[in-house]
């Protein structure tokens, strides 16, 4: 961006270009010498460069038009942004147990299962965040870590894309995967630090108690969203049949509300259910609006001077007007 330092000193060309055409207009006829006849010069032609002989009076107005505009003080500024921030340690655990096959939300308008939509609505959060290192944990019969906290949300979202069922042995170890979040957390000196768990059972595999692992994340000042998805009531579960077709069947899955509800509780956290994907978008912009980066932003702005690149040519003009003036075009007197 270009501007004007002192833009009123443009005034003086409003003011100094009138008078200095006045001045050429009143001079140019002052010049006389004496002649006993004028029908010698009466025969001689009047020369091409005569026609331009008001070349001189246009480039010093354009030298002065030049000086005057870098009196005026031209810059090029360049904003930036210098932002100060304690973010906020985000750990985001995803259930992959075979449960999750249930095709009981919609994207797009198709049927997909709940792992797909989850993927979906995660990814949107985490291009959501800014400022943030997120990690991420899957668990089902056991838990173990897909990527460590990164501010890389690129790397990040090449994680997320490789999730999938059966990547490890089926169950739902909710306490597990609680463990392994802490254990990725727990010394992070973050403002604040967060584990968003989504499930859609009940715990029946891993060797640590949900809710003894909810006290752990107390511990080290860890606060614990939990985010139950999936219908209530009967789900459609995908099988293949004899003939190697997909059919459907009435699946109840039971999500422990009790339970993720008193993780929640215990870690100042709160409990979220998700019945369908509408919601569960919900759950997550709600999650994002609770747990923002507090920033100070100072703005300041790098100015550049630019009045050499008006000085300079200007002077080159100047000295092409003198040698125009005392050689082409020079009067006699």
């Amino acid at each position: 961006m270009i501007f004007l330092k002192d833009p009123l000193v443009l005034i003086l060309i409003v003011i100094l270009i009138p008078l200095i055409l006045a001045n050429y207009i009143l001079r140019k006829d002052s010049g006389n010498l004496r002649f006993s006849s004028l029908s010698y010069f009466k025969k001689i032609k009047q020369g091409s460069f005569v026609k331009l002989r008001h070349i001189l009076i246009g480039l010093r107005i354009f030298v002065i038009v030049l000086l005057i505009t870098a009196l005026a003080r031209p810059q090029s500024g360049k904003a930036h942004s210098k932002v100060k921030t304690e973010g906020i340690d985000i750990v985001l655990a995803l259930d992959v147990s075979s449960s999750m096959l249930a095709e009981d939300f919609k994207s797009k308008g198709k049927r997909r299962n709940r792992l797909y939509v989850a993927k979906e609505v995660v990814e949107d959060f985490i291009k959501w965040r800014e400022n943030d290192r997120i990690g991420m944990v899957v668990f089902a019969g056991h838990a173990y870590t897909q990527c460590p906290l990164t501010p890389d949300y690129d790397v990040l979202l090449q994680f997320l894309e490789k999730v999938k069922i059966g990547m490890i042995e089926d169950g739902t170890a909710i306490g597990s995967a609680i463990g392994v979040c802490v254990n990725r957390i727990k010394s992070s000196k973050a403002k604040s630090k967060v584990i968003i768990l989504l499930t859609d059972g009940r715990n029946n595999s891993g060797e640590i108690d949900p809710l003894t692992a909810a006290e752990l994340a107390k511990t080290f000042g860890i606060k614990i969203y939990t985010v139950g998805a999936g219908t209530k009531g009967l789900a459609p579960y995908p099988r293949t049949n004899l003939l190697g077709y997909k059919v459907y069947q009435s699946l109840k899955i039971e999500i422990d509300d009790e339970v993720l509800t008193e993780i929640a509780k215990i870690t100042d956290g709160r409990y979220f259910r998700a019945t369908d994907t509408d919601s569960l978008k919900e759950v997550y912009k709600q999650i994002d609006n609770l747990e923002k980066t507090e920033m100070e932003v100072t703005k300041y702005t790098e100015h550049n001077e630019l009045f050499h690149y008006l000085v300079i040519p200007a002077l080159g003009i100047f000295l092409f007007e003198i040698v125009l003036a005392n050689t082409r075009f020079k009067k006699i007197p």
